[in-house]
């Protein structure tokens, strides 16, 4: 088995291992808060995996040829399934989350999601003006998460809750929803992030043969 390939499979085992991590946290309440106590675990299950994904990236030749090398029509066409995020608009329909956070989050998720395959045929087809897609589909879904994020904590029950009513944001700290915020959010941003890097390569590279994975 070659290097990239022992790569490529570490890293979709540190995923899963990422994922059944945020699962069993989530079970045993760890990013539950009171009143009195700031969301801070919830905001470092969102913030640490990026991070932690910059620092192997620029530390670790391995790690950059492997994310430099995913298809990047496959990381655009992982981004239409944002449009799950419409389940938050069915969630405020039900008195379960405020509209506060919905609309923006649901909204953002879902125009993400239906623009994604857009730029995915794009890419493909090499179209004029395939980068400026690209590049536009992943500003607007971090935008999308610096909204969501922030009107996440504006309406929870707790000390920066300036938004909050009688409905908060308190049921995305347990299961399942926990999951969005402590992995799929996180995940979601490392896509971006690797989709903004191939961009780049992409830029600095001959048209002829842009799309190639880097070696």
């Amino acid at each position: 088995m070659s290097d990239k390939a022992v790569t490529e499979r570490t890293l979709w085992l540190i995923v899963l291992a990422w994922a059944g991590l945020a699962a069993v946290l989530g079970h045993r309440g760890a990013f539950t808060t009171t009143p009195d106590q700031p969301p801070l675990a919830l905001l470092a299950a969102v913030a640490l995996p990026p991070l932690l994904f910059g620092v192997a990236y620029l530390s670790s030749a391995a790690v950059r040829s492997c994310a430099l090398s995913i298809d990047l029509r496959l990381l655009t066409a992982l981004q239409a399934w944002r449009v799950v995020g419409v389940s938050f608009l069915v969630l405020m329909s039900f008195g379960l989350l405020p509209g506060s956070f919905a609309w923006p989050a649901g909204v953002g998720d879902a125009l993400v999601g239906l623009y994604a395959p857009f730029v995915v045929l794009a890419v493909a087809r090499e179209a004029p003006g395939w980068r400026r897609q690209v590049l536009l589909l992943n500003v607007l879904g971090l935008l999308d998460f610096v909204g969501a994020i922030g009107s996440g904590v504006l309406a929870g029950n707790s000390p920066p809750g300036l938004l909050r009513g009688d409905v908060t944001t308190d049921v995305m700290q347990v299961l399942p929803l926990s999951l969005i915020p402590t992995f799929a959010v996180p995940f979601w941003i490392v896509i971006h992030i690797i989709s903004l890097l191939q961009l780049r390569r992409a830029g600095a590279a001959p048209a002829a043969g842009s799309l190639r994975p880097a070696h």
